[in-house]
């Protein structure tokens, strides 16, 4: 697959910077080389851009004093692998990416720290041994918290006042997409709404378990991995379809089409990732790197899908919203 380059996504600019302490210890030539593996290049433009300028407020400047390599798994499991192994063979001396990633890099190599700027339950997924104290090389961001699947269905009721049977789509061979069905389920009973679920494994299925729901549904939760990520246009376009109101957890689903979004600020996560990856490129040990949690969330609403399913937002929610798309 060909590498995706930088100048794809921001430009970045010019001026001096000092160079780094582990720049100026590799040997000539040689700048330190941070693998950076995502999911889907154009929905990760945005955290790529937020990476990148916090490295450059450090002093990590792509070209001069670091090179990065891009890979996309593009919802392919395989794929990673393949990456996995392309970074080892690469000797690249910090590997980015986010927590579905993890376990096929820990297979590939024990050695390269690996840092991931997104993970619902690192410690229940056994990427770490702890927060505190992660062990091996691996730390990054958590984004787990207990109650955000409950204020995603209080957010959805809202907006769907009647609402009385949730779906919610997910891969079910995403280890953490089926704990985040779980607290979405235990969120909804609680709430006396009834809940059903779309299984999926490959884009395949996605088309056929919305055929099932036969307007059996009042809103749509979906639980995003690689797969859905891959597939995020032919889920909006079906949910608008079937009249489904749709809650995702960040940003960047909402505005491809998706009705709403709550959850961590991943740009904010990506920053801070930055800060970890800086810190191991000068000479820390990601085993000493606490895991951290996030501190910034953010409710999006997109009122052009709002209008296309004839929903009207109530305004006091539109108020809590930190961005409405238009």
């Amino acid at each position: 697959m060909p590498r995706i380059k930088r100048r794809d996504f921001i430009t970045l600019l010019g001026g001096a910077a000092a160079l780094p302490l582990a720049a100026r210890a590799q040997q000539p030539g040689k700048l330190p080389t941070i693998g950076f593996l995502g999911a889907e290049a154009t929905a990760w433009s945005v955290y790529i851009t937020a990476f990148a300028e916090r490295l450059r407020a450090l002093g990590w400047i792509e070209g001069r004093t670091i090179a990065i390599e891009y890979r996309w798994s593009e919802g392919r499991p395989e794929r990673v692998a393949e990456i996995a192994a392309e970074f080892v063979r690469l000797k690249v001396d910090v590997i980015v990416t986010n927590g579905p990633a993890v376990a096929t890099l820990k297979q590939a190599t024990s050695v390269i720290p690996i840092v991931f700027a997104v993970a619902l339950d690192p410690v229940g997924g056994g990427l770490v041994a702890s927060l505190a104290q992660p062990g091996g090389n691996v730390t990054g961001q958590s984004t787990q918290q207990s109650d955000l699947a409950g204020k995603r269905v209080e957010l959805l009721r809202d907006v769907v006042p009647r609402l009385r049977r949730l779906a919610i789509i997910l891969n079910v061979d995403y280890p953490s997409a089926v704990l985040e069905m779980g607290e979405v389920q235990a969120a909804a009973r609680a709430l006396g709404i009834e809940v059903a679920t779309l299984e999926i494994r490959r884009a395949e299925d996605i088309a056929p378990a919305f055929a099932a729901l036969k307007g059996q549904a009042d809103a749509l939760y979906v639980v995003v991995d690689a797969l859905v990520v891959a597939n995020l246009a032919r889920i909006n376009i079906l949910a608008v379809g079937a009249r489904l109101p749709t809650m995702f957890n960040t940003r960047a689903y909402v505005k491809a089409g998706g009705l709403m979004s709550y959850g961590p600020n991943l740009s904010d996560l990506f920053r801070r990732t930055a800060d970890m990856v800086d810190k191991i490129l000068r000479g820390a040990k990601p085993a000493d790197i606490p895991v951290e949690q996030p501190t910034k969330f953010d409710l999006i609403i997109n009122l052009t899908t709002a209008k296309a399913l004839g929903l009207e937002i109530p305004p006091t929610l539109l108020a809590r919203a930190d961005e409405v798309i238009e």
